[in-house]
């Protein structure tokens, strides 16, 4: 089995860092408006995948150029991504009471990976015009969608778990 050189950790790299830090603080950054509205995957789960991304993609870039691009196809991490990111988010998604819950924090989760990959690119263009796009499309669009209005034939939380301090 052929392996890579290792990377020593002494050797600290600008760009690495820069990467894996921007991505870092996008992911915590798109992860504030969950976090603020009580939902579910909120600062330090989107903050962790957008770094794992980054990470991920930094370090099949570097394998690709160490090895030359011998018997390796960088494109697996968006494949491998998506899929991960799939079952989080099926496993987040709800259908209850009539109603479907957790697609947008799927759909947010699934964001933070695209941009955590751009970072760890280095596609700096797609990682600005991606997290303004995503900040003003989760704080602005908020204050334009109808608020979601309970339906008449659906019980409240009190019929459903009655108080049974008897």
């Amino acid at each position: 089995m052929v392996l890579n050189d290792p990377v020593h950790l002494t050797v600290l790299d600008g760009q690495v860092l820069l990467r894996l830090g921007v991505a870092a603080a996008l992911g915590l950054l798109l992860g504030l408006d969950r976090e603020l509205r009580g939902h579910e995957a909120g600062l330090r789960t989107h903050g962790l995948i957008c770094f794992s991304a980054a990470m991920t993609t930094v370090s099949i870039l570097h394998l690709y150029f160490t090895l030359d691009g011998e018997r390796m196809d960088p494109l697996r991490v968006f494949e491998a991504t998506g899929g991960f990111i799939g079952i989080i988010g099926a496993g987040l998604i709800v259908f209850s009471r009539g109603r479907l819950h957790n697609i947008t924090t799927a759909a947010h989760l699934w964001l933070a990976a695209v941009i955590g990959i751009a970072c760890g690119a280095g596609q700096w263009p797609l990682v600005a015009i991606g997290a303004i796009i995503a900040v003003v499309m989760m704080t602005l669009l908020r204050f334009v969608e109808p608020k979601n209005e309970r339906r008449l034939d659906e019980p409240t939380d009190e019929e459903i778990l009655p108080d049974r301090r008897d």
